[in-house]
């Protein structure tokens, strides 16, 4: 059987019931504070480590290495003249029919 608990109404009227105290609030501050460098000097190791394991330096400089060496090894594409100017002419001509379109 679960126990009833009641209140009076000087319980419910006390000041203390709902305002911490300073001294609560110093501590319960000190203790986010605590949190957050933990979580801080965590990440830190983390990141080190993942360095680590993906070779060396930081993760961003390796992604952006293999991102070149990726373009370096694919061939660019050269478009002649006549081809830019049909393809110049093609999208002139949608943007035309667009605006007769709306007009």
């Amino acid at each position: 059987m679960i126990p009833r608990i009641t209140l009076d109404n000087s319980q419910l009227l006390s000041d203390d019931l709902g305002k911490p105290e300073l001294s609560d609030l110093c501590s319960m501050t000190m203790a986010i504070d605590s949190i957050l460098a933990q979580i801080d000097s965590e990440i830190s190791r983390l990141t080190q480590a993942r360095s680590l394991l993906a070779g060396s330096g930081s993760s961003t400089t390796t992604a952006r290495k293999t991102r070149k060496t990726a373009a370096k090894g694919r061939k660019s594409r050269v478009l002649s003249p006549e081809a830019r100017k049909r393809i110049a002419d093609a999208q002139r001509k949608r943007w035309a029919a667009q605006k007769a379109k709306s007009k």
